[in-house]
């Protein structure tokens, strides 16, 4: 597990001091392995492979914008009615608050909004919004980039490697060609069971909400559904959110049933509907994720979020199968106990 998250650690690095090239390269990667299978249909049924490219990146792109879109279009028309109640629920908090015994009074509270109101309309929070558009920018960027790059690992992924391939000779070109099997393997079942786990979340949500009649049900469950991409803490900070909602909108006890509901679907797509999906594609423990998710977090952001973990399972993919299909490396093949032989008087 060490020498695993010394790697990820690595990787991560490195992808974070190169990001402009490395993490658009890391992402198109990781989705060209998810398109491999569609790939390979094209070109078995012998149709043009820049066609193919095309028609994959079109629709990642299209689910993309659409879903981002979607949550813009909807979160604007209902704004106004969630700000009303968002002022209703502050007023309600700051009622509450001066019920306490240790609570604000009236004077420190208007201090409080003073504080905030002159935080929002200051030249550092303006500051920061335009480090946010500089930002924006760098993303947009880097996800033409990775475009970019995609189309051509799909057009002509097969013809890269050959070129890669070509110092290699008997063992250290077999183990190549283990590893690269191994490492689409991964990084395609990973995508392709984490996005069916996470359409299983948004479904679940989106109709608990309605049940619940939370505003923002449709939003709210496109936002699970890419918040679900980060394992483990996406989809909780996707419930966190929602949960949010239903207490500004609803009350107090709609937003503990709406947290029911979240801890109900996360309990079945962790402990049924995943185990089922990845098999051993993804063969890391729970531990091991979580300190994945953090190294990443630390070290890349969001995007080093969202890449740890394929990162990770990948590296630990290339132990598994470095002297065989199923034969790990030597130092991380498991021990095997002799039992030990009795002796002629029954000893051990």
């Amino acid at each position: 597990m060490l020498l695993v998250g010394t790697v990820t650690v690595a990787l991560v690095w490195l992808l974070s001091r190169l990001s402009i090239v490395t993490i658009p390269l890391a992402l198109a990667a990781i989705f060209a392995a998810a398109f491999a299978p569609w790939m390979e249909w094209i070109r078995r049924h012998h149709y043009s492979p820049g066609l193919g490219a095309a028609l994959a990146l079109i629709a990642l792109l299209a689910v993309i914008a659409g879903a981002l879109f979607f949550v813009a279009g909807s979160v604007t028309q209902e704004w106004g009615q969630l700000a009303i109640k968002t002022q209703d629920g502050v007023q309600h908090v700051r009622a509450w608050l001066q019920t306490l015994p240790f609570s604000p009074d009236q004077r420190q509270l208007d201090d409080i909004t003073e504080h905030i109101r002159g935080f929002l309309t200051s030249p550092e929070f303006g500051s920061g919004a335009i480090g946010g558009i500089s930002a924006l920018s760098e993303v947009s960027a880097s996800v033409g980039m990775m475009a970019i790059i995609l189309f051509f690992l799909l057009k002509d992924g097969p013809q890269m490697w050959e070129f890669l391939a070509r110092p290699l000779e008997g063992i250290a070109y077999d183990r190549a060609e283990r590893i690269r099997r191994k490492t689409v393997d991964v990084f395609g079942g990973y995508m392709r069971s984490t996005a069916a786990a996470a359409l299983f979340d948004a479904v679940g949500i989106f109709i608990g909400l309605l049940i619940l009649q939370v505003p923002l049900a449709a939003p709210l469950a496109v936002l699970t559904l890419l918040l679900a991409f980060v394992p483990i803490i996406g989809a909780v900070t996707g419930g966190a959110i929602a949960a949010l909602v239903a207490l500004v909108s609803n009350g107090p006890l709609n937003a503990a049933l709406v947290v029911v509901v979240v801890v109900i679907v996360n309990q079945l797509e962790g402990n049924v509907l995943k185990p089922i999906l990845m098999g051993k594609t993804v063969s890391l423990h729970a531990l091991v994720v979580l300190v994945a998710i953090a190294v990443g977090t630390a070290v890349g952001g969001i995007v080093g979020a969202l890449i740890a973990v394929p990162l990770t399972a990948a590296a630990w993919g290339v132990v598994q199968v470095w002297d065989g299909d199923n034969l790990p490396a030597r130092w991380a093949r498991p021990k095997s106990r002799a039992r030990p032989v009795p002796r002629s008087d029954g000893t051990p």
